[in-house]
């Protein structure tokens, strides 16, 4: 691959996508140590990056005379290759995993693509592609391991470089590889001061274990809320790639990426889906050294599930100390209850979910387990909540 194949996929490009400027944050620059800024791909034509990658692929594929192509995806480039498939005249069956939210497949149909649900996971789907390639002759269209889909997707750092030419650091998040493998060489052809840096989930860290040992490793578990990036097993394309270009890779867990989400919601006003919000839950949480840099964090995709915010939400306030979550034992007798709440009320808590569990294996007779939610002022607030019910003879035991 050359920079040249960069530069002819942004041409062909620079048509269909949106056009969307590097946009700086005082907030994150704080939280984080150093002159943030983010690329809002959670903005982009079909709501992530992976546009780029299946018009450039499906836009070479037509040009040969293609029309029909099949791909795996849990979400992103589903939606990417419906959009590009039905833009150039070319059908598609897009193969999801059962896990997929929902709004992707629904977004995927309503792009013109045929959707097949299969499988637990990305690589059971991804099987099942294969399976309908062999029977119906169409081509099958690589979420990441393909040249075509990774120039596609490093364009993206033109754009950085064209907007933040004096950019010190990249954060990337990586799934498969493909965006951090095509941004990585396309930053290092030009300028190979700057710093690349690939974000995984720490449920999800296949690349990071091949960065690390410098060989294709596969993982065999995918365990995490970032569904866009829970990938087992990388491509031998994009992990060589990225362990000539890449600087460091860094993990985030679930936590992290959850409170980046709300944080992004709060202070942006942006919904950004959770591989997307991976860059920033790694600068914000400090898991490299950014002090004083001049930083871009991707946000490469904003597709979430409605019914699935409420949840990243709620995982969020526990992270960031807003919200409790605890389990208590009361004997199960008149008036026990009252005195709980109003023992709560008191420290300022406020209840938002309680309910009983008179049947656990562990109660004895006479004893019900309460599951408390409440809303607190933050961390040191919780900390007294829970000291206050201690001191009171309760037994506390935090979710």
């Amino acid at each position: 691959m050359t920079i040249r194949e960069i530069e002819r996929a942004a041409a062909g490009l620079r048509d269909v996508i949106h056009s969307i400027p590097v946009s700086s944050s005082k907030t994150f620059s704080d939280m984080s140590g150093a002159e943030l800024y983010m690329k809002c791909e959670n903005l982009q034509k079909t709501g992530s990056f992976k546009v780029r990658g299946a018009y450039n692929k499906i836009a070479r594929l037509a040009g040969e005379g293609v029309r029909e192509v099949v791909a795996s995806s849990a979400g992103n480039h589903a939606q990417g290759v419906a959009f590009a498939s039905t833009s150039l005249g070319v059908q598609s069956t897009i193969v999801m995993p059962r896990s997929a939210p929902l709004a992707k497949a629904a977004a995927t149909e309503g792009y013109g693509a045929r959707v097949l649900l299969y499988g637990d996971c990305y690589d059971e789907a991804y099987s099942k592609a294969l399976e309908i390639q062999q029977e119906t002759g169409a081509v099958f269209v690589h979420p990441f391991n393909d040249e075509d889909v990774v120039a596609g997707q490093g364009t993206i750092a033109l754009e950085i470089l064209r907007d933040i030419p004096t950019v010190d650091t990249v954060i990337i998040p990586a799934g498969g590889g493909g965006l951090l493998a095509g941004m990585a060489f396309c930053i290092k052809q030009i300028n190979p001061r700057i710093q690349v840096v690939g974000v995984q989930a720490q449920g999800a860290d296949a690349i990071v274990r091949s960065f690390r040992e410098k060989k294709l490793v596969a993982t065999k578990t995918s365990t995490t809320i970032a569904d866009g990036i829970a990938v087992r097993v990388p491509g031998d394309l994009t992990v060589g790639l990225i362990a000539q270009y890449v600087d460091e890779m860094v993990t985030v867990n679930d936590d992290e990426i959850a409170e980046a989400i709300l944080l992004l919601l709060e202070r942006t006003k942006m919904v950004v889906e959770p591989a997307g919000a991976a860059s920033l839950a790694a600068a914000i949480n400090r898991k490299l050294d950014l002090s004083g840099r001049r930083v871009v964090c991707l946000l490469s995709g904003g597709n979430i599930d409605m019914g699935f915010i409420q949840k990243i939400v709620e995982r969020g306030l526990v992270a960031r100390g807003r919200q409790l979550q605890f389990t208590t034992i009361l004997p199960d007798i008149p008036g026990t209850l009252g005195h709980f709440t109003a023992l709560l009320a008191k420290t300022g808590a406020n209840i938002t979910v309680l309910s009983h569990d008179r049947m656990h294996a562990d109660l004895h007779l006479n004893e019900t387990f309460v599951r408390v939610t409440c809303e607190v002022g933050g961390r040191e607030h919780g900390k007294e909540v829970v000291r206050t019910l201690e001191e009171n003879g309760y037994r506390v035991i935090l979710d």
